[in-house]
């Protein structure tokens, strides 16, 4: 029997987890809206990402995060839900700290996009 799986995640500003989204190159509707599950199952979340095979994944908030909610017997991502969740969260953070740094009169000086998959950032800030 399928039923709805929630993971846990540190992700809690929305608006950094659609840009990561976004750049993973994932089509994303703003909610609440409902997610598809199994024999016509819905469960509401803030983010639904549709799949083609007619069942969707979501992420609802909670009181400390988002959390990925999907039925898993039907994930149909080019990734695992393990490396998904890599790639969202790394997106994330990487706009989280741009966000971050920019309210605070910080500028990117240099982006190194890493072999090995990580980013490494230099901010700057001058003070006049």
């Amino acid at each position: 029997m399928s039923h709805f799986s929630q993971i846990k995640t540190q992700i809690r500003n929305l608006p950094s987890l659609q840009a990561a989204l976004n750049d993973l190159g994932l089509d994303w509707k703003a909610g609440p809206q409902p997610i598809r599950g199994y024999k016509g199952k819905t469960q509401s979340a803030e983010l639904v990402i549709e799949q083609d095979n007619g069942y969707d994944i979501g992420f609802s908030k909670t009181d400390e995060a988002y959390e990925l909610v999907a039925d898993m017997d039907f994930w149909q991502q080019a990734w695992s839900v393990d490396r998904f969740l890599e790639q969202v969260t790394q997106r994330y953070a990487y706009h989280t700290v741009i966000n971050t740094t920019a309210q605070q009169g910080f500028q990117v000086a240099e982006q190194v996009n890493n072999e090995d998959g990580s980013i490494r950032l230099v901010v700057q800030r001058w003070n006049a």
